[in-house]
């Protein structure tokens, strides 16, 4: 059995629900010197031990995350210093006085 997050069946007495499709989204970033990597985001409220990263063993570190269309704010948390994305350009200031990276996923 495969779980799918849209019925395609009406249940009696209630509404209908919007059909949200999430994607598959993976985060890379390499840090050979890291011992340790961390994804957060507004996607995740920010949580810092949530979403820990891989390390593939060539300093290669990756995670895959369900994400819905929408733009999202997200860091990196390196040996427990935050750092953006250096592979991705677009970026928007935060309330600390620096950058977070963003990622803007369309309903396509």
């Amino acid at each position: 059995m495969i779980a799918s997050p849209c019925k395609n069946y009406p249940e009696r007495n209630q509404p209908k629900e919007r059909c949200i499709k999430r994607r598959r989204v993976t985060f890379s970033l390499e840090v050979p010197s890291a011992a340790e990597v961390i994804l957060a985001g507004d996607f995740n409220n920010w949580n810092s031990k949530k979403h820990p990263m891989k390390n593939d063993g060539n300093g290669n570190w990756n995670k895959t995350v369900m994400l819905e269309p929408g733009k999202y704010e997200y860091k990196f948390l390196i040996d427990g210093n935050w750092k953006e994305d250096p592979g991705n350009q677009q970026t928007c200031s935060n309330h600390f006085g620096t950058l977070n990276s963003v990622l803007d996923l369309d309903a396509r």
